[in-house]
């Protein structure tokens, strides 16, 4: 309106971007677009008029009496030529080689009612693919979250620009493939600036090193963890801190396993901490308070174990230390319910928990975080003053404000044991060469996704990277991030 661009014209690009994709994933055959009473049914009436104006049989059914539809949704109903729409029913469906999903759009929330929740059900069993406009029905465009029955879309249209939604679990898995359809709107409009995608630019904040950096310069990264059986994670955690960038990278480590970690990390430093029977305790927390004293950045938990003394340890330091923190695995699970203790920290914080670890900080389960992760991660994140990394193929990267950023993923590679506590140290390393915690986050992810489809094409499958493969492929992320 303030542009002077009139909604009908919107509402047609609309539909022509979206029966353009049906077009794309259909090419032939008979068609049958379900179309609710708003707005987006209105989108649905357009691809319907086009279609049929190339040739196409289009089977046209709403959801209630088209004396319902208002605005632009009514004016093309008027407009649409050939048999007129009918009430849907689910054998509308049959025969269709593709279906139309224009049932509920960006403004639901909560669980679909009947009709639509029936139309929904019925889109799914029908067997043929469906292609969503603007969001799949049943989907909260705006968190990604599924109360009810939810369409599970081959392909999305999405007008204008993407919705969280269909970024974020579980929206994600029913949105398909995403096409962004420019429908007029002016670049510059307003959009919805609190929630965006993580993209290859966050990588440029990270420093790089000139003639006169030194290994003290480019950032000094404590890692405390390790534990009887569990000196891997530390391990990879140190190591990918170096391939990250930092330039001295220390150990802190039970005493009587120092020897493992000595052999196994060449380039770090190791300290041997006080230690009963390999597990860290709360006579530890002193020398690690010491040692950060002249550290740029800590990252606490990998591989700490679940031992009493271990969690103790890791709630005696947390508090204390004032170098920016990076709380992961037992390091987390040590403040399971005790999230609003990370509060009152002097030093920046960030928790990358993945959903049964988040879950335990909140005193929920991991189902709940699963089905509403965008509202868990800021509960998190507000709770705890923190930057909150709720992991998974959509990590989120929430701030105790409530900007969010999402990673788009799409790294199977690293759904293998390990690549966590890389990401912990990868993390540790861009907090201590001086960026803000929420920059330094979303640089980490987008990284250490980009490490995994990388290390994957070398590998020659996802299936078969491991952790190492991903901390050797760090730099590469990050090159590849800078020249993009």
């Amino acid at each position: 309106q303030e542009r002077g661009i009139p909604s009908l014209d919107l509402m047609e690009r609309a539909g022509e971007g979206l029966a353009r994709l049906v077009a794309e994933l259909a090419p032939d055959g008979p068609v049958a677009v379900v179309c609710g009473k708003g707005n987006n049914g209105g989108d649905g009436l357009v691809a319907a008029r086009l279609l049929r104006g190339e040739g196409r049989e289009v089977a046209v059914a709403l959801l209630g009496d088209p004396g319902e539809l208002r605005g632009d949704a009514a004016a093309n109903l008027e407009r649409l030529a050939g048999p007129a729409p009918v009430v849907f029913a689910p054998a509308v469906l049959g025969g269709a080689v593709a279906i139309v999903d224009a049932v509920l759009g960006t403004g639901f929330s909560g669980e679909p009612r009947e009709p639509a929740a029936g139309a929904i059900e019925a889109m799914n069993a029908a067997g043929a693919p469906v292609i969503a406009a603007d969001v799949p029905s049943g989907v909260d465009a705006s968190t990604g979250a599924v109360a009810g029955a939810a369409v599970k879309a081959a392909a999305t249209a999405t007008f204008h620009a993407g919705k969280p939604g269909l970024w974020i679990a579980p929206g994600k898995a029913h949105a398909g493939a995403v096409r962004v359809i420019a429908i007029g709107i002016p670049p510059d409009a307003p959009v919805q600036a609190d929630v965006g995608l993580i993209g290859p630019g966050v990588v440029e904040a990270i420093p790089r090193r000139g003639s006169d950096s030194t290994k003290f310069s480019s950032g000094a990264v404590l890692v405390a963890g390790g534990s009887r059986g569990l000196t891997g994670a530390p391990s990879m955690a140190t190591e990918a801190a170096g391939r990250a960038g930092a330039g001295y990278v220390t150990a802190c480590v039970p005493a009587s396993l120092n020897l493992v970690f000595e052999i196994r990390l060449l380039e770090a430093m190791t300290v041997p901490l006080p230690d009963e029977d390999g597990a860290l305790t709360p006579g530890s927390a002193q020398a690690v308070l010491e040692r950060a004293a002249r550290a740029n950045a800590l990252v606490l938990g990998p591989g700490l174990g679940r031992s009493e003394g271990a969690l103790a340890f890791a709630r005696e330091v947390a508090p204390r230390v004032e170098v920016p923190l990076v709380v992961d695995a037992d390091g987390l699970n040590a403040h399971a319910g005790r999230l609003d203790g990370l509060a009152g920290r002097a030093g920046p914080t960030v928790l990358t928990p993945h959903a049964g670890e988040l879950a335990r900080l909140l005193e929920t389960d991991s189902a709940a975080v699963g089905a509403q992760r965008l509202g868990h991660a800021r509960e998190a994140a507000r709770l705890s003053r923190a930057v909150v990394v709720l992991k998974g193929d959509d990590t989120l990267v929430a701030e105790p404000e409530g900007r969010v950023g999402v990673s788009r993923g799409r790294s199977p590679a690293l759904a293998t044991a390990g690549t966590g506590d890389v990401l912990s140290g990868a993390l540790g390393a861009l907090l201590a060469q001086g960026l803000e915690p929420f920059d330094a986050a979303c640089a980490a992810v987008w990284a250490h996704a980009e490490a995994g489809r990388i290390a994957a094409q070398e590998v020659g499958t996802p299936e078969g990277v491991v952790g190492g493969d991903v901390i050797a492929a760090l730099p590469r992320a990050i090159a590849a991030g800078r020249s993009a």
